[in-house]
């Protein structure tokens, strides 16, 4: 989504006044990727329960221009701002007192807008929000981990078409195509001959969440195209992201920064089929 500025200050539970600047879902089905592999995970580093209706994160600067999250359990106002915001329009999210359900210092993603007349953003101290936890902030753009790696998979599944193009990989519509037969057999059990090691495990740990379906989130869908589905699934150390009618992407721990294509042979096809059938989707 887009940063958008609420207008209007919000109370925190502090007290004090917070001026919106931008608001994310906390949904099993969608959620910031660089929170956890799935939406327990992303939870629990915040200090919530993993409650299926989900929260809302509003992140805004107090008047002091300190970064706070506040985190409310009214997720349709959240997701009536965001839409707004989306589509270009104004809308200024107050959240209701007790609709707060904690305020965190710091925010868990990055913005490039501040508060006007305040300020430049800053984190509070350490235990400014009542525990003795660091401000959360975004991952360094410079590194690389299971933070950035989802963020990784995440810019994939947004900018598919750009990323789709630098593959030269046939899809369903070319079968026959003669390059189709290595990345086939990497897809089929033969991915140390071409390099890409992990690639088996990730298929391997994706088919297993078929049978035994892990924690919400780790399997998400997403609109894609008329016909098809965008996947993003994560694992321990892994991320894939995928449509449902073509190949997938798989990015590793392992591999700074590397992003590994698999074609779709004759396993993508069925096991993307049923991924999604056991995949969260937005409300």
């Amino acid at each position: 989504m887009e940063d958008a500025v609420g207008g209007e200050p919000a109370g925190a539970d502090s007290g004090g006044s917070l001026f919106v600047l931008s608001a994310v879902l906390l949904t099993p089905a969608q959620f910031p990727s660089v929170l956890g592999d799935d939406y327990p995970q992303a939870c629990g580093l915040l200090g919530l329960t993993p409650y299926e209706e989900g929260y809302g994160l509003v992140l805004g600067q107090d008047e002091d221009g300190a970064r706070w999250t506040v985190v409310v359990d009214d997720v349709s106002l959240v997701a009536v701002a965001i839409a707004s915001w989306d589509c270009g329009m104004e809308y200024d999210l107050s959240p209701d007192e007790r609709t707060i359900v904690s305020s965190l210092a710091g925010w868990p993603i990055a913005l490039a807008v501040a508060a006007p007349d305040l300020p430049e953003p800053h984190d509070p101290e350490q235990g400014a929000d009542g525990t003795n936890r660091v401000p959360l902030a975004p991952p360094a753009p410079d590194g690389w981990g299971p933070a950035q790696r989802r963020l990784g998979a995440d810019e994939i599944a947004v900018q598919w078409g750009a990323w789709r193009a630098q593959f030269d990989i046939p899809g369903p519509e070319d079968p026959e195509d003669p390059d189709a037969e290595a990345e086939t057999e990497a897809a089929d059990g033969d991915a140390p001959r071409y390099g890409h090691e992990g690639v088996r495990r990730v298929l391997d740990e994706a088919r297993a969440y078929t049978v035994t379906p892990p924690p919400p989130g780790r399997i998400r869908s997403t609109f894609g195209t008329e016909e098809a589905r965008t996947l993003r699934v994560d694992g321990p150390g892994w991320s894939l992201v995928a449509r449902t009618d073509d190949i997938a992407f798989v990015l590793l721990d392992e591999e700074p920064g590397g992003v590994v294509p698999i074609g779709r042979g004759s396993e993508l096809p069925g096991l993307l089929e049923a991924l999604e059938k056991i995949a969260v989707r937005p409300a």
